[in-house]
């Protein structure tokens, strides 16, 4: 088994569409180890996303995380940084698979209603960033 992480965006809470997106999370095999509802801080957004701070997108990436709630969660089966990625679909929505979440509920490149690890060494990262041990299950 291998976990990955993943954040319900703020565009997608905001939506009413975690519910949705938590069902085909699950419909696609994972099983949710940790899961909570939060709001990032502009420190907590402006570190998570620290490896993005010489992009251009930076600072519009630290406001739109902070703009309201998230949810955030860790996914575990087998190969599950790369299942979540082809569930999330490609970055740009316009460029996703039908029935990718982000195809589904998507606004834009940058409003792109999830996130996820891209790698191990990644997700060794951001799990303990939001969920210490003991609150994984």
């Amino acid at each position: 088994m291998q976990r990955t992480f993943g954040i319900i965006k703020p565009d997608a809470v905001a939506a009413g569409h975690t519910g949705a997106i938590l069902a085909i999370i699950e419909k696609a095999g994972f099983r949710i180890a940790g899961l909570k509802m939060t709001r990032l801080s502009r420190a907590q957004a402006e570190a998570f996303y620290e490896v993005h701070k010489a992009r251009p997108f930076y600072a519009s990436l630290v406001n739109f995380m902070t703009e309201g709630p998230v949810v955030v969660m860790v996914l575990e089966r087998e190969n599950a940084i790369q299942q979540w990625r082809d569930t999330m679909g490609a970055t740009n929505p316009a460029n996703a698979a039908e029935g990718t979440i982000r195809k589904l509920f998507a606004q834009s490149i940058e409003r792109n209603a999830v996130h996820g690890s891209d790698a191990p060494e990644t997700a060794a990262v951001e799990i303990p960033f939001f969920f210490p041990g003991a609150e994984l299950l």
